[in-house]
C-alpha cells in the first residue's frame, strides 16, 4: 500500500472510512465514493492522483466498497470514457482484452491440471483416476470468480492444487458437508484438519499402488463425477438464475454451497 493512495475500511457514517489504526476519517471536501462495478472508470480514477480505497473482510474474502476521488476527477474520466466508448477503437481494444484474458485463464487452468496431477503423484496402476480426479478439482477450483483457493496468487500454484485437492476431497469425499459442529471458536477448523489428514492417508494408497477396496470414496466421489448430472439439469430448468444458494453449515464454512431446491452441493 502506498502513501498516495492508502486504503480504508467502511467508516460508522456515509461519508467516513476507517483508518488502519482504528481512526474515523471524514472525505475530504469535493470528494464523492465511486462504487464497484465499473473497472475502467476506476482504474482511470485511480491513476489520476489522489484517492482512497475502500474495502470490507467478510470471512476470507475481501470486497471493494468503492473509491474515493474528486468528484470533478470522476465526472470528467467518466465523460472521456462515455465518449470512447461507442467508438470502433474502444470495442476492438475490449475484444482484445477479452481475447487476452480468455488466454491467459485456458493457460492457467492446464497450468493447474498439471500441479494438481504433479501433487497427486499416483502409481501409474492408477493414472487414469489421477487424471480424472485432476480434471475435476481443476473443473471445480479454476473458474474466474469461484472464490476457491485456486484463484489466489498469495501462494505459489503447487500450494493452491494442494488445498484445492484437500478442500474437494473433504466435500466429496467425507462426511463434513452433513456435520453439525459446534459453534465453538476453532472447532470447525480443528475437524478440518482431522479429514485433512484422513485425505492425505487415503492419497497416500494410491500413491503406493496399494489394492483399493471397490468401496473407497474417492472412487464414488469420481464416480458420481463422472456420472450423468440428471438432477443438475431438472436444477437449471427449475431456477436458470443459477441454482447455488447459501450453505446452512454457518458463516465459518468456505467453499460449500447447497442448492436448496436440489439438494445438489458445490
Amino acid at each position: 500500500m502506498s502513501a498516495d493512495s492508502p486504503t480504508f475500511t467502511p467508516g460508522p457514517t456515509a461519508n467516513t472510512v476507517r483508518s488502519a489504526d482504528g481512526r474515523v476519517l471524514a472525505a475530504p471536501e469535493g470528494w464523492v465514493l465511486l462504487p464497484p462495478g465499473d473497472a475502467a472508470l476506476t482504474r482511470r480514477v485511480k491513476a489520476a492522483g489522489d484517492h482512497w480505497v475502500v474495502q470490507e473482510k467478510k470471512g476470507r474474502k475481501v470486497f471493494s466498497k468503492g473509491v474515493w476521488a474528486p468528484a470533478a476527477t470522476i465526472e470528467r474520466i467518466r465523460a472521456d470514457l462515455n465518449a470512447e466508448r461507442p467508438t470502433e477503437g474502444f470495442a476492438k481494444k475490449k475484444e482484445a482484452d477479452a481475447r487476452r484474458r480468455d488466454k491467459a485463464q485456458a493457460e492457467y487452468v492446464e497450468d493447474f491440471f498439471g500441479a494438481v496431477l504433479s501433487f497427486l503423484a499416483f502409481h501409474k496402476n492408477y493414472a487414469d483416476l489421477a487424471e480424472r480426479m485432476a480434471r475435476a478439482v481443476t473443473d471445480h477450483a479454476t473458474p474466474v470468480g469461484s472464490g476457491t483457493v485456486a484463484r489466489t496468487k498469495r501462494i505459489p500454484v503447487e500450494q493452491r492444487a494442494e488445498a484445492a485437492v484437500i478442500a474437494w476431497m473433504r466435500h466429496k469425499t467425507t462426511g463434513y458437508d452433513g456435520m453439525v459442529i459446534p459453534r465453538v471458536k476453532g472447532k470447525r477448523r480443528e475437524v478440518r484438519r482431522m479429514l485433512a489428514r484422513r485425505s492425505h492417508d487415503l492419497l497416500e494408497g494410491y500413491r503406493r499402488g496399494a489394492p483399493v477396496p471397490d468401496g473407497c470414496p474417492l472412487r464414488k466421489a469420481l464416480a458420481v463425477e463422472n456420472a450423468p448430472r440428471e438432477n443438475d439439469e431438472n436444477c437449471n430448468l427449475q431456477h436458470p438464475e443459477g441454482r447455488i444458494a447459501a450453505s446452512p453449515l454457518g458463516e465459518d464454512d468456505r467453499g460449500t454451497h447447497t442448492c436448496d431446491r436440489c439438494g445438489s452441493k458445490d
